[in-house]
C-alpha cells in the first residue's frame, strides 16, 4: 500500500479569514487520503489547532503586522515593517527547505504566505487578490503580488471564473500568464433551515486594534436593545467564554459547527466585509450589514460591490448607528449563483496528474 502523501497547509495570520477558508481544504485533503501538516502562527494557528486537535502543527515566524488605530496609515506601517516581513519570509523558506529535505511533506498549499514554497515539490498559492487595492499604489502592489504568485506552480482562486462572481476585479485579470485555477466558492459552512433565535449576530474578526474598536462601538449602540442579540468576538483563547447581559449573549469565539448553527439561527448579520466572510454568508444566504475595516481598500471595494449588486448595505465604522440597519430591507441578501467547488479535482497536482 503506497504511503500517504503529506501536504503542508499554511495560512497567513491576518484576522481569521485565511485560516477558516483553509478548513474545507484540510477536510478535503483528509477525506482523500492525504496526511496534513498545519503551519501558521498566532490566532490562526490557535484556531486550526482547535478545529483539528489530532493533526500535527508547525509554528511559522510571525509577520508581526500591527494594525494602526488610524486605518489610513496602514500602507505606511506596512512599508516600515518591510525589513521585518522579509526576515520572516526568509525564516519561512529555511523551515520549508528543512521539511522538504527531511521528506516530511510532499506538497504545499500556502494561503498568502510568500515564503512557504519549494521548487522540489508541488507548491500552490491561494489568494483572491490577484489585484491588490492600495489606493494610488494599486498598480505597483498588484504587479508585486503577481510576481510572487508566479513563483508557485499554481495559484488557486477561491471564486468562480465567470460572471457573476464574488471577488470582481480582485480575483479576475483581463489577461495573464499566471497558472490560475478557480476553486469555486469556498466555505466551511452549510445552509441549514433552523428557527430564528437571534435578531442580530454581531460577527467580529480582523486585526487589532480595529476589532476591539468596533466591538466597543457595537456594544454601546446595542446596550438598550430589546431583541435577542449574539456577539461573537472572534478572540481565540484557550477556553470558550460565554457571558449573558440581558438580551445580549457574548462568546469569545466559536468553532465551525457552533458558528454555522449560530449564523443559520440569526436573522441579520453585522460583519466586516472580508472576503472569507462574504463566501460564508453567501453560502448561508444571509441578510447582512457590512462595516469595512478602516484603511482596507479591499473591504471597501467588496462592500461597495455588494451594495451595487443590491445584495447588502454598508457604512463606515465611524458612521454606524442602529438606525442604519433599516436599510437592510431594501436589499436582497447574499447568495451565490454557483455554490459548488472543485477542490477535489485540484488535488490531482499532488498526485502528479
Amino acid at each position: 500500500m503506497p504511503k500517504k502523501k503529506a501536504i503542508l497547509v499554511a495560512p497567513l495570520n491576518w484576522g481569521l479569514g485565511h485560516a477558516t477558508r483553509c478548513i474545507p481544504i484540510i477536510n478535503g485533503l483528509l477525506q482523500n487520503d492525504f496526511k496534513v501538516l498545519i503551519a501558521s502562527d498566532g490566532v490562526a494557528l490557535q484556531l486550526l489547532r482547535k478545529e483539528f486537535p489530532d493533526l500535527k502543527t508547525v509554528e511559522l515566524p510571525s509577520y508581526n503586522i500591527n494594525y494602526p488605530k488610524n486605518g489610513s496609515f496602514l500602507k505606511w506601517k506596512l512599508l516600515l515593517k518591510l525589513p521585518q516581513i522579509k526576515k520572516a519570509i526568509s525564516s519561512e523558506k529555511k523551515l520549508i527547505k528543512q521539511l522538504v529535505s527531511e521528506g516530511k511533506i510532499q506538497g504545499i498549499i500556502s494561503d498568502n504566505r510568500f515564503g512557504v514554497r519549494s521548487s522540489k515539490i508541488p507548491s500552490v498559492y491561494i489568494t483572491h487578490q490577484l489585484n491588490v487595492l492600495s489606493g494610488n499604489s494599486t498598480f505597483i502592489s498588484s504587479k508585486t503580488h503577481q510576481k510572487i504568485i508566479k513563483k508557485f506552480d499554481e495559484c488557486w482562486v477561491p471564486d468562480v471564473e465567470e460572471a457573476p462572481n464574488l471577488s470582481g476585479k480582485l480575483g479576475h485579470l483581463k489577461s495573464t500568464d499566471l497558472n490560475l485555477k478557480y476553486m469555486g466558492i469556498l466555505s466551511r459552512m452549510n445552509k441549514i433551515e433552523l428557527p430564528i433565535k437571534y435578531k442580530y449576530l454581531l460577527l467580529l474578526s480582523g486585526p487589532e486594534p480595529q476589532r476591539s474598536m468596533l466591538e466597543e462601538e457595537l456594544l454601546e449602540e446595542f446596550k438598550n436593545y430589546n431583541h435577542a442579540i449574539l456577539l461573537v468576538r472572534g478572540v481565540v483563547e484557550t477556553e470558550q467564554k460565554i457571558n449573558q447581559k440581558e438580551n445580549l449573549t457574548i462568546y469569545n469565539f466559536m468553532k465551525t459547527a457552533e458558528l454555522e448553527k449560530a449564523i443559520n439561527e440569526s436573522e441579520i448579520i453585522i460583519a466586516r466585509s472580508g472576503y472569507t466572510t462574504l463566501m460564508d454568508l453567501s453560502t448561508l444566504e444571509k441578510k447582512v450589514f457590512f462595516i469595512p475595516t478602516p484603511g482596507q481598500p479591499e473591504q471597501f471595494y467588496l462592500a461597495t460591490r455588494m451594495k451595487k449588486l443590491n445584495m447588502a448595505p454598508y457604512c463606515k465604522q465611524k458612521d454606524f448607528t442602529i438606525d442604519k440597519l433599516k436599510e437592510i430591507e431594501n436589499y436582497l441578501g447574499l447568495f451565490t449563483e454557483e455554490n459548488t467547488n472543485n477542490i477535489l479535482e485540484l488535488f490531482g497536482l499532488f498526485e502528479g496528474k
